[in-house]
């Protein structure tokens, strides 16, 4: 049974979205394509139809969580302009983006994944990172936009590393106290 355009756009788009979480959750290699189309509500034949490999998909799933992290990003400095940074530390330092891998940060989940992929991934990251860093820029102080980017990539792998590394020792106290630290930083010092 053929499927209108209009069915295939929104299989792609439900394909792409449910990815997007699973990778998040599981990383690129912990799930295959009949898993993903499965949880997505579709059967495995139509994937080649939609996407050239897995890979393809990873990126385009990869793009899609990375822009709406930064929409994220850009609706909370719209609406906290004169503590911006503290917002987004606040939000991003917090218990649901540790618990809830699959809806929370691309950075902290895939990239360690990311490292060991092909260049289109590599080139969706550093494409979302930049994003990342322009938003920050936007609302860190500092001398100049060298002297403004230079901090930006700092709050990022400080907010990033702090993550991961809570992730990493699970949902417990000393995860807490990891996040806690470097949004605490954030919260005093800005």
């Amino acid at each position: 049974m053929r499927v209108s355009r209009e069915q295939a756009g929104e299989n792609r788009f439900r394909v792409i979205a449910m990815a997007g979480e699973l990778f998040r959750e599981r990383g690129f290699d912990g799930i295959g394509i009949a898993d993903l189309m499965k949880a997505a509500g579709l059967t495995h034949g139509g994937f080649y139809g939609q996407f050239k490999s897995k890979m393809d998909l990873a990126a385009e799933a990869s793009r899609q969580a990375l822009a709406a992290n930064a929409t994220l990003w850009r609706e909370t400095i719209n609406r906290t302009r004169d503590r911006a940074l503290s917002a987004i530390t606040g939000m991003y330092l917090a218990r649901p983006n540790l618990i809830m891998r699959a809806k929370g940060c691309t950075f902290a989940s895939l990239g360690a994944d990311a490292a060991r992929q092909d260049d289109e991934i590599k080139a969706v990251f550093a494409e979302g990172i930049e994003t990342h860093l322009k938003l920050l820029q936007e609302i860190i102080e500092g001398n100049g936009d060298e002297d403004r980017r230079r901090r930006a990539i700092v709050v990022l792998s400080q907010m990033v590393g702090a993550m991961t590394l809570a992730r990493a020792v699970g949902d417990t106290p000393f995860a807490e106290e990891i996040l806690a630290a470097v949004r605490d930083e954030h919260q005093t010092r800005h």
